[in-house]
């Protein structure tokens, strides 16, 4: 027998024995089961779930997951939750009697066979939670016996076919978290027996079809999460039996329709993160069974309207975030089963409605970011389920109510940024719940209630910006859960206590602007979990700790405005998480440590107002991360500057002014790209500035004092031009040069001139001031202040020898200014002002104005230190600045131009710098306000002057926008004196009749 002979006859023999295997193995297994095997086939069973499908059985009615009729033939096929995988096969619609299919909660993928629409008897199919992709088949159409079709959690795209209105019988519909785009099919209206629509969380576009007003029998209608513009058709209003209409964030546009009133069934209406506009409709107070009522998130106008007070049945109401106006209305107390009411970030005026102290079930307040005055319902502290209770961002006054807590287990309590004094309730942590208490920027004062500081629930104690006083509380050290501290903008003082490394858990600790006292504790560097640090403008004096560098967490680190001495350890090089680091205006010295270079997420580096000596170091240029700002200025530094700073494009402002720096501005700056702002003044530098268009336009103010520098302003390298000089103005008889150092000495001062005048008026005896002081409980009688230093009289009389002439620095028509050195080596300035003993009735506008100052801390502002009276003088005391700051026109930071912005608006508006309570409180705020409120017109300004001439009124207001200028609140953005002069000059220049004086015809004052 030849080869190819015997293989044919091999494989003839081998065919028959498969087959007769096949046969033998499938003996008795009806179609079904065949079917169900090859179904199998595509599925990777993983935990062997299917593993009695057994092809030896007759039938496969036994089988896992499957069920039969009475004749044996699957009508059933349940696989759900098996872990299974693999792709649909479409021989399962060979099963011909199959009614149900389940294969959801699987890890099912590929996509949706097209032979699913011969599964023509299918009443339930159930692909959800799955990996399937692709379109939805439109073959599902022809299924008409379907009524549940469920295809949510998977992948399928596409749009929802126009066949799925041939799914007469349906009645539930789920397709949600899927990647399905287009629009709706109108074809949904034909579903009269659809029940549920769920399409959440796609990508659905177009508008909603009236159509679906069709939907005669539609209970719950969900398209939350979608693109779906165009309005909400006022044909939903014919859903009688919806109960649930969930159309939050999408795109969607204009009313609410006032047909929704009539789906008198809703429970839920969630129209929330949309962007509708109009008045909310009181037809909404007809839906009475409503109990969740969501809005927020949309442009809504106008009131709420009384009407909701009707919904009795509503359990939770948020129409927050919107431009909401007028009153809470007082209907809302008849709500009686209302646990959650959010109102915040609306413009809502008026009182809080005294009748929402009579729900007894509510959970959660929230009313912030709104302009609501008055005071806080004393009923509150009666509502025994309250939780989280939020009011902060508004107007409200009065003292919070003393028995808030001891009837509430609540866990958040918000009333920052109004203006409410009193002290803070003893026992509002009386369930030990509370986690949140925020009552920051206010007016309270007293000390931290013991119930607080033993808050043992407490993680945010945030009580910034207040006028609380007495030490640093020790109990705070032993609450566990504390991760935040924030005292800042008080009257604290003493020294912080060790105990404070215990708090393992703190990641956040201010304390800045107080006056605490003493050495920083070394257990500071037992908070390993701290992000951010702030002790700024205190006075906290010796080294800085070597401990805190165990504060590897450390993002923020702000010592500045203390008197630190001695050197930065070079180990904070190793604080790798910070992103800033402020030592401003503390008596560091030696060399600036280059391993700061290694702070590779710093944004923001202050080291300016040191005594800090040598070289910048070179390392700093590798802080490419630096971005706002790198602040080097007043102090000792010299060498050049190195160019790998130049390396730094990102950085926004750079300050080198009044050091002893030499050579040229470096080439590399010209890739500084970002930067806004600079200042290389009073240093020794030479040679051409840098050719970018930032340094070439830069205001001649940041080059001041550098003899050789040129280019730019200063004119051709090779000329003559002289770098103090100004060009002169048109119209003006002498140089601008000469004009505005004289007139920025006089306009710096006007200030201090005002507080001057004031207490020149001001005939009060020393009596009069001690029994103030006496007066403990008064939030405002610590305006009398000692400076912080502790000077008392005594010290005044034996630093100025009884005020000998000796240590006159300088006389004026109002007074005298001694220069007194303390027995601690500070340096002030105390100025002498005579008294009559006249003038009491107006004890308390002065009050108001140094309570005003006191509250004025900035580094561009010359610091009042105190005040007092004693045997009919007045004296004040101040930070003493040197002569020559004035003559010689070295703008520091501590030039009042914020003051001098003060006094023009005074001059303006005809108004005081302290303004009632509900106007703003203080000039400047009220000017912001009105600009806001009525845009910048000629009602704002001093009626005594003549408003009719159109000049004079424009002259005003551009004198009111330099004002505005002066007054801004970032310093960054305030202008120079020099600056201002110039804009004063060139606006008189352009609406005034600008005369030479004799003052700017005399010669310039020479400061050597």
């Amino acid at each position: 027998m030849s080869d190819s002979r015997r293989g044919i006859f091999v494989r003839v023999i081998g065919i028959s024995v498969v087959m007769a295997l096949l046969v033998y193995t499938s003996k008795g297994l009806n179609s079904d089961g065949l079917y169900l095997l090859k179904f199998k086939e595509n599925i990777h069973d993983e935990f062997n779930y299917l593993g009695n499908w057994n092809p030896r059985d007759k039938t496969p009615c036994g089988w896992k997951g499957v069920n039969c009729t009475a004749r044996s033939v699957v009508d059933s096929l349940d696989l759900s939750s098996m872990n299974l995988s693999g792709t649909l096969s479409p021989i399962i619609c060979d099963l011909v009697e199959l009614t149900k299919l389940d294969v959801s909660v699987n890890g099912f993928s590929g996509s949706i066979p097209n032979e699913i629409g011969n599964c023509s008897r299918l009443e339930s199919l159930y692909l959800n939670n799955n990996q399937f992709d692709g379109q939805i088949p439109s073959q599902l159409g022809n299924l008409t016996s379907l009524t549940d079709l469920n295809l949510c959690n998977n992948m399928l795209s596409g749009p929802i076919p126009d066949e799925i209105g041939k799914l007469s019988s349906l009645f539930q519909f789920l397709a949600y978290s899927n990647n399905i785009t287009g629009s709706l099919p109108r074809s949904l209206g034909n579903l009269t027996k659809l029940q549920i629509f769920r399409a959440g969380q796609n990508s659905i576009s177009g508008s909603i079809p009236s159509e679906i007003g069709g939907c005669g029998s539609l209970t719950l209608l969900g398209l939350a999460q979608n693109d779906l513009g165009g309005n909400i058709p006022k044909e939903l209003g014919m859903l009688g039996s919806l109960t649930d209409l969930i159309l939050w964030n999408n795109q969607l546009s204009g009313f609410i329709p006032k047909e929704l009133g009539n789906c008198t069934n809703l429970g839920t209406l969630a129209l929330y993160q949309n962007n509708l506009v109009g008045e909310i409709p009181a037809e909404i107070g007809n839906i009475k069974f409503l109990k969740d009522l969501y809005l927020y998130q949309n442009e809504l106008n106008g009131t709420i309207p009384r009407e909701i007070g009707n919904l009795s049945l509503a359990a939770e109401i948020d129409f927050s975030e919107n431009s909401l106006t007028g009153n809470i209305p007082i209907e809302l107390s008849q709500i009686k089963g209302l646990r959650l009411l959010y109102l915040f970030q609306n413009q809502l005026t008026g009182f809080i409605p005294n009748g929402l102290s009579s729900l007894r079930n509510m959970t959660k307040l929230d009313l912030s970011i709104n302009y609501l005055t008055g005071p806080i319902p004393s009923g509150f502290q009666n509502l025994t389920a309250m939780l989280q209770l939020q009011l902060f961002e508004n107007s409200l006054s009065g003292s919070i109510p003393q028995g808030l807590g001891l009837q509430s287990q609540l866990w958040v309590v918000d009333f920052s940024d109004n203006n409410l004094t009193g002290t803070i309730p003893p026992h509002i942590c009386w369930h030990t719940n509370l986690m949140l208490l925020n009552l920051e920027a206010n007016m309270l004062y007293g000390n931290i209630p013991g119930g607080v500081t033993s808050c043992k629930s407490l993680v945010q104690l945030r009580l910034n910006g207040n006028r609380l006083t007495g030490s640093f509380p020790s109990a705070l050290c032993n609450l566990a859960n504390l991760s935040a501290v924030e005292l800042g903008q008080n009257k604290f003082s003493g020294p912080i206590p060790p105990g404070i490394g215990t708090c393992q858990k703190l990641q956040r600790l201010d304390l800045s602007d107080n006056y605490f006292t003493s050495t920083l504790p070394r257990e500071i560097g037992n908070l390993s979990e701290l992000v951010t640090f702030n002790i700024s403008s205190n006075f906290f004096i010796g080294a800085i700790p070597s401990e805190i560098l165990n504060c590897k967490m450390l993002q923020r680190l702000d010592l500045s405005g203390n008197f630190f001495v001695n050197a930065v350890p070079n180990e904070l090089g190793t604080l790798s998480q910070l992103e800033l680091l402020m030592l401003s205006e503390n008596k560091l010295s030696g060399n600036i440590p280059p391993a700061l270079g290694s702070l590779s997420r710093l944004t923001e580096l202050q080291m300016g107002g040191n005594l800090f000596s040598g070289e910048i170091p070179s390392e700093l240029g590798s802080l490419t991360g630096l971005q706002i700002a790198l602040n080097l200025s007043y102090n000792n530094l010299s060498g050049t500057i190195p160019p790998q700073l130049g390396n730094l494009i990102l950085l926004e402002f750079l300050f080198l002014n009044n050091n002893n720096l030499s050579g040229d501005i470096p080439s590399t700056f010209d890739n500084l790209s970002s930067l806004l702002g600079c200042n290389f003044s009073y240093n020794d530098l030479s040679g051409p500035l840098p050719t970018v268009a930032l340094f070439q336009n830069m205001a001649m103010s940041s080059f001041i004092g550098n003899k050789g520098l040129c280019g730019g302003p200063f004119g051709n390298c090779n000329g003559n031009s002289s770098f103090n000089s100004i060009p002169p103005s048109k119209g003006l008889g002498a140089p601008r040069g000469e004009i505005i150092p004289i007139v920025a000495v006089a306009v710096g001062g006007v200030s201090l001139i005002l507080i001057t005048v004031i207490l020149y008026y001001m005939r009060r005896p020393v009596e009069v001031v001690a029994s103030s002081q006496e007066e403990i409980s008064s939030p405002v009688s610590d305006i009398y202040f000692p400076p912080k230093e502790g000077f008392i009289f005594q010290d005044l009389v034996e630093a100025t020898n009884n005020f000998h002439a000796s240590y006159v620095v300088g006389r004026g028509a109002v007074g005298t200014v001694y220069k007194a050195v303390m027995h601690s080596g500070q340096t002030i300035a105390v100025k002498k002002l005579a008294s009559n003993r006249e003038g009491n009735n107006i004890e308390k506008s002065f009050q108001a104005e140094i309570s005003t100052l006191g509250k004025i801390r900035h580094r561009n502002i010359v610091k009042l230190h105190g005040f007092c009276y004693h045997q009919g003088s007045n004296l004040l005391l101040y930070e003493y600045m040197e002569r020559e700051y004035a003559y010689t026109m070295k703008v520091t930071e501590k030039c009042d131009i914020y003051s001098y912005g003060v006094v023009l608006l005074e001059l303006l508006t005809g108004r005081t710098p302290v303004q009632p309570l509900d106007q703003g409180g203080d000039l400047v705020t009220w000017v912001r306000n009105y600009i806001r409120e009525h845009s910048l017109k000629s009602e704002m300004l001093d009626s005594r002057v003549n408003l009719k001439d159109e000049n004079t009124v424009n002259h005003m207001i551009t004198v009111m926008k330099i004002a505005l200028l002066c007054t801004n609140m970032s310093p960054f953005d305030r202008p120079s004196m020099r600056e201002v002069v110039l804009m004063l000059v060139e606006s008189d220049e352009r609406y005034g009749n600008f005369i030479s004086s004799p003052v700017f015809d005399s010669p310039k004052v020479d400061a050597s």
